[in-house]
């Protein structure tokens, strides 16, 4: 099932039926454990209503309130060869070659949840990069006991020349306004993710596609429970937090976004996530 965060409230889309429900607290609505059979009996709650609620993509809003985003990076090879060659001239491309087979991830905090946008809104690019890309990520919900609940489509926006230039501006180069884009849902399943799922991206300028890639989730090097566990061993989210699980769709080395560019992320199941860029 799909659950939306929306002007009018929370909206879940589950059997080709839609519910407006009452509940107006975002994070006590996500943050429960078992959330999947607490949805159900929310719907089964509902069933002497009218399910004919009509979703409005323009009322949909990021599906996250007081979270925090966090991200993991280099889990898949592509990304670790991206950053090694982005990093060649400065010398740290090994760091890049080393945190791929080490024991314990990379992992960096993104954005707060009042900085992260929705679906059909502009992300940025830092007017002191020259080389800037988005990142399609599956991005996972985990509630304040660290368990998975949800999952949602990401897009960690990336200025690959300052990260290039040194591997300490990686938070400027990850962490900015306009840098951090969740949605369109979250989509809460009673199993976890199949590995088989696919994440695409494509770019349009101009209404014409200047790049398209995809890749299943099969690729990830770790497992989303690794993840959790390192974001997990040392801090605490009191409403749950997101963690974006990193990117194997990776544009060439001589592509950098326009203003105006379109982004379409679709990840299987979850839907597709819009941005234009700023």
């Amino acid at each position: 099932m799909k659950v939306y965060k929306t002007t009018e409230g929370i909206v879940i889309i589950a059997n080709d039926s839609s519910y407006l429900l009452k509940e107006s607290n975002w994070d006590e609505f996500i943050n429960r454990d078992e959330l999947y059979q607490c949805i159900r009996k929310d719907i089964a709650g509902l069933a002497k209503q009218e399910p004919g609620f009509r979703l409005s993509e323009t009322s949909i809003l990021p599906p996250i309130g007081s979270q925090e985003v966090w991200a993991a990076g280099v889990t898949y090879l592509r990304s670790k060869t991206a950053r090694m060659e982005e990093s060649k001239e400065s010398g740290a491309d090994t760091f890049y070659d080393k945190v791929y087979d080490a024991e314990r991830p990379e992992i960096f905090f993104k954005s707060t949840g009042p900085k992260v946008v929705g679906t059909n809104k502009q992300v940025r690019i830092r007017r002191d990069s020259t080389w800037n890309v988005p990142e399609p990520e599956l991005t996972l919900f985990i509630n304040s006991a660290g368990n998975i609940q949800g999952y949602t489509v990401g897009n960690d926006m990336s200025s690959r020349s300052i990260e290039g230039e040194n591997p300490l501006y990686l938070p400027q180069a990850k962490t900015y306004d306009g840098s951090a884009a969740l949605g369109p849902c979250i989509l809460v399943t009673e199993n976890a993710i199949p590995p088989t799922t696919r994440i695409s991206m494509q770019i349009l300028r101009r209404n014409v596609i200047v790049f398209q890639g995809s890749v299943e989730i099969a690729q990830m090097k770790r497992s989303h429970q690794e993840l959790v566990g390192y974001l997990y061993r040392e801090n605490s989210f009191i409403s749950g937090a997101f963690l974006m699980t990193g990117t194997c769709v990776v544009p060439h080395n001589d592509f950098t976004l326009h203003k105006d560019d379109r982004v379409e992320i679709t990840i299987d199941e979850i839907g597709t996530l819009v941005n234009t860029i700023a």
